[in-house]
């Protein structure tokens, strides 16, 4: 990098670039396919957030935050609580993480865009805004966060740094946009809300604790928090991204590289550009990403043979190494809480074979405790496949060999797992998701009235109606 930081104007940074482009951007520049898909991550997202309530977590943090106290200008889903919106940004994005059920783009670095969703929401319901508004600020998101998961080569998470250092350097812009931010004042909030927000990769290495699912929606809050702090005029650092001592220039110290114009050239600003929105994932199982291949190639075994798990002596998967590193170290072979049960690829697996499907209902504490599972754990064998690297980003290959007690053996391969953008869950599909997540705690009555309200959202004035569906009635 070198030089002075000193002698370069603001708008030299990429920092300039991404906000003008943001505070540029409006609804009517979206193409019709980014408002589309942006309505649909919203269905996801928003039946992540119900199910995500009732976690304990989420109960955690909302017993902290209430004893805390705030102006009472925001909703926190499923509870009703009401608070300040820097608190109302993390608790929905809380709730929208909590259950590792939300969406998934992983190139060099992995992520969750729809983390940021809960940026835009703060903002749209304390200032009145728009269904259109909220969609804006959703694949401005998407579009931001996707693009930092590109650029790195390696990517932060291969020097055990996580995600959430990438996600604090969106959200201020999402946050920024939607509270009308000039794009001198949305460069300031992406230097506050980056300058001390990098993740370490602890949080998802070894045994998981509540931090694997809270660190994403901090980065979140910061960006709130730093977009109202820079509309007073407080100031942060312009050079943040690729100035002296900025993300690039310290990644690289240790043999990084990014390709900065990954991140801000050719940004859409019409509706016939190429959103990013449109590429991302969503998860069919509430698990961690790399597990959802090998988990639909067994599951497929299974359905197609009609197995009885006693009759498996083995169950050999074939990942991508950071895979096995993941999902199939010695923790993960003894899970004692859902954190550590729901990045487990030998849990997801056994519990799928025992119970027939994976869903919430596998993560409840009750079920991680069984020890009838541990004798079925011990019977996968997770092991690196060399050939399959080669494929990774662009495909998640996964094989799975199950053999039975008689010496047969079946094999499966997927390399698509069912919610890439290339097999993408229908709305049809979401709906049994949400509906899955949301009827207990806002009935199925009020599940059917969010699909149809979010998914005409841009028709919607306000996000009064959203935010009232939202809650639980019962103990709100």
């Amino acid at each position: 990098m070198g030089g002075h930081d000193t002698s370069k104007s603001n708008k030299d940074f990429a920092s300039w670039t991404l906000a003008k482009w943001a505070s540029d951007l409006t609804y009517e520049s979206l193409s019709p396919e980014a408002i589309e898909a942006a309505k649909l991550f919203l269905y996801d997202s928003f039946g992540c957030a119900l199910g995500g309530s009732q976690q304990h977590d989420v109960q955690i943090f909302l017993d902290h935050a209430r004893e805390m106290g705030g102006a009472e200008t925001c909703t926190v889903f499923g509870s009703g609580f009401k608070t300040d919106p820097v608190m109302a940004s993390m608790l929905n994005a809380l709730c929208i993480r909590a259950m590792d059920y939300n969406d998934i783009y992983w190139k060099a670095d992995p992520s969750h865009p729809s983390d940021i969703i809960p940026a835009a929401l703060s903002a749209c319901e304390q200032l009145g805004l728009t269904g259109k508004d909220l969609i804006l600020g959703t694949v401005i998101g998407h579009e931001i966060e996707m693009r930092l998961c590109e650029f790195g080569n390696p990517g932060v998470r291969e020097y055990g740094w996580h995600h959430a250092t990438l996600t604090c350097f969106a959200s201020p812009v999402v946050a920024g946009r939607l509270y009308g931010l000039s794009p001198e004042q949305i460069q300031q909030a992406i230097g506050i809300a980056a300058s001390p927000s990098m993740s370490l990769g602890a949080v998802t290495a070894g045994k998981l604790t509540n931090m694997k699912n809270t660190v994403d929606p901090m980065s979140t809050r910061a960006g709130v928090e730093a977009a109202l702090l820079a509309k007073r005029g407080y100031s942060g650092p312009e050079h943040v991204i690729d100035g002296k001592e900025g993300l690039l220039h310290c990644f690289e110290k240790f043999g990084g590289s990014f390709d900065l114009s990954i991140l801000t050239e050719q940004l859409p600003n019409s509706p016939a550009s190429d959103y990013r929105i449109t590429r991302c994932g969503m998860k069919s199982f509430p698990i961690e990403a790399l597990s959802h291949a090998p988990l639909t190639a067994m599951m497929k075994i299974v359905k197609a043979h009609d197995l009885n798990p006693e009759d498996v002596s083995e169950i050999k998967v074939e990942v991508i190494a950071r895979a096995a590193d993941i999902l199939g170290d010695p923790a993960k072979y003894r899970p004692t809480s859902k954190e550590t049960a729901d990045h487990s690829l030998p849990y997801s697996l056994a519990v799928g074979l025992v119970d027939g499907m994976v869903t919430p209902l596998q993560f409840k504490q009750s079920r991680i405790d069984d020890p009838a599972l541990i004798p079925v754990m011990d019977k996968i064998k997770v092991v690196p496949n060399d050939e399959f690297e080669a494929l990774f980003p662009e495909f998640q290959p996964s094989q799975v060999t199950i053999t039975l007690t008689d010496g047969t053996s079946h094999v499966e391969r997927v390399d698509v797992p069912k919610g890439d953008p290339r097999d993408p869950m229908t709305e049809e599909e979401i709906s049994v998701k949400f509906n899955a997540l949301g009827a207990d705690v806002v009935g199925l009555e009020s599940c059917h009235a969010l699909r149809t309200l979010i998914m005409s959202i841009e028709d919607q004035p306000s996000l009064d109606g959203l935010f009232d569906l939202m809650v639980d009635k019962v103990t709100a």
